[in-house]
């Protein structure tokens, strides 16, 4: 099992090149082809004083502004080694990001940034529950992944089935693996034996890994993965991604939407 296409968002009116050039990196370690894409939308109409006003975009002005980005992209990810495509429309980020990702095994986004309308260029977590994609999410100030030691954050449901699965290429590069599960009192036993039949299912894929169970602590399951995580030196977590939807909003769990904003290493969702 291998990655064969790998696809990283890059904002229209950012320069995320410490995310491209992680991105180029994993397409290189799986010899795919990697494509980048981006998208600006145009801005509707405004009400004032009950009236519908217009808005007037220059058209050219943000075709240009696309134009100029998959130009930097090329300068920073293409190379003989590897096979780069560019992406670009004038149109909401997420619709394009989910519709494009049928191109990709794997697509690599930025962290959230706080609440995000509809017309901001990308809503990490909308994107990664709609997208049916494994998707890495990779810090601002990160720019490599060395795959040093992967957590596993684990928990008996269908996303953190799919999440394992889905990241099963990286877990085979990984130099170390870890699979963690926050249990309650009493609980160890069979968290313990949950994780076992993990660490055997990875075992028939060739990937060596280890159980670690703890009893959850007061306040935020992400905290405690987090923490986890920085006492182990991990580079990367892997996770399910959790939410529901509600009136035609997502609504996120709370571990999710903590990941999402504020982890310090690359997260791998998926949903």
């Amino acid at each position: 099992m291998s990655y064969a296409a790998l696809m990283v968002y890059v904002e229209p009116d950012e320069a995320p090149e410490g995310r491209v050039r992680l991105a180029a990196g994993l397409a290189d370690k799986f010899g795919a082809a990697l494509i980048g894409l981006s998208a600006r939308s145009i801005a509707p109409p405004i009400l004032a004083n009950g009236l519908m006003m217009p808005s007037a975009p220059d058209i050219n002005a943000l075709q240009r502004q696309l134009a100029d980005r998959g130009s930097w992209f090329g300068r920073i990810a293409d190379s003989d080694r590897r096979k780069t495509e560019w992406r670009s429309a004038l149109e909401l980020a997420n619709q394009m990001v989910t519709r494009e990702a049928r191109s990709a095994d794997l697509v690599v986004i930025g962290q959230a940034k706080g609440w995000a309308s509809k017309f901001d260029p990308l809503d990490p977590g909308a994107a990664i529950l709609r997208m049916g994609r494994p998707t890495l999410v990779v810090p601002k100030e990160v720019s490599s992944l060395s795959l040093e030691h992967a957590v596993i954050g684990w928990k008996d449901t269908r996303e953190a089935r799919r999440a394992v699965q889905d990241t099963l290429p990286l877990l085979q590069k990984a130099a170390r693996i870890t699979i963690f599960e926050a249990c309650g009192l009493d609980e160890e036993k069979s968290a313990l034996a949950r994780l076992d039949d993990v660490v055997r299912y990875l075992a028939l894929h060739r990937i060596k890994s280890g159980p670690m169970v703890m009893v959850q602590k007061e306040g935020s399951g992400a905290a405690q993965l987090l923490e986890l995580a920085k006492k182990e030196r991990a580079d990367l977590l892997v996770t399910g991604a959790y939410g529901h939807t509600r009136l035609g909003e997502w609504i996120f769990g709370g571990m999710t939407q903590q990941l999402l904003a504020t982890s310090p290493i690359c997260c791998l969702m998926s949903h």
